[in-house]
């Protein structure tokens, strides 16, 4: 059945007026960022860079970058190489076993992050933890390495590991064949996912809510801003996050070849 353009028209519409509501608060996060106006309402005023310049001069601005820096880069760094380790296990496996260790793994991920985080705290509290940045980053990585898993499995499955073999029977270390004929082959898809991985990580909040304890990261940060009352530069401070999750994000996505 051939639509009619009416129909088209409509959809196009629709789609427009979806992206619009979606995009729209982020756009405006960004904008409020730039303008003399401390109220979040338009007109914005003249442009500056006054919130910014009293965000960075907050110290617990400092902390928190820190804090998130320390965080984001354990996470990448700690789910990339087990997520490797656990795909290049996967890929070998039977599809059907292999899928259902991934299906295991990726619960987390598919509950709530308000149970997760319940979960966690509730199993720190239980083991006796000091909560702090030791107990975020586990926390983490129990939802980011499905990801790394799910992205590389995605493309060792189809990958032919006779090839590896056959550097092996040539002599070659397991190390060197995976430095020299499989991390070629498949290093712009580890980077991507390790972006993704500290992307999520970065922007999470509900979780490292409940696994932080006194501390504090950018997310945490937002939050203890806005309780206080309209701050500014606490839009200075959602732009950055932004900006650094979405441009991971997509460069993550390009180095993956992602296709949808």
């Amino acid at each position: 059945m051939t639509p009619t353009t009416s129909s088209v028209v409509f959809w196009r519409a629709f789609g427009c007026l979806a992206i619009f509501f979606m995009l729209s608060p982020l756009v405006l996060v960004v904008v409020f960022s730039f303008g003399t106006n401390e109220l979040a309402t338009l007109p914005i005023g003249t442009l500056t860079f006054r919130w910014y310049s009293e965000l960075f001069a907050n110290t617990n601005f400092a902390t928190a970058l820190r804090n998130s820096l320390v965080v984001t880069l354990s996470v990448g760094l700690a789910s990339t190489v087990t997520g490797v380790l656990a795909a290049l296990a996967f890929a070998r496996w039977r599809p059907a076993a292999a899928n259902g260790a991934i299906m295991l793994l990726s619960l987390p991920v598919m509950m709530p992050p308000l149970v997760l985080a319940m979960a966690l705290a509730t199993s720190f509290s239980a083991s006796k933890f000091q909560l702090g940045l030791h107990t975020v980053i586990p926390s983490h990585i129990v939802f980011t390495q499905p990801l790394v898993i799910l992205i590389l499995y995605a493309q060792l499955s189809s990958f032919n590991f006779a090839i590896l073999d056959s550097a092996r029977d040539l002599g070659a270390s397991p190390w060197r064949a995976f430095r020299t004929v499989l991390l070629p082959l498949i290093g712009p898809t580890i980077i991507g996912a390790a972006l993704i991985a500290m992307a999520v990580s970065l922007d999470d909040f509900v979780i490292t809510f409940f696994t932080i304890g006194n501390g504090m990261t950018l997310p945490t940060l937002v939050w203890g801003m806005l309780r206080k009352g309209l701050d500014p530069s606490v839009n200075a401070l959602g732009a950055l996050i932004l900006v650094a999750t979405i441009g991971s994000s997509m460069l993550a996505l390009g180095l993956t070849r992602y296709r949808g």
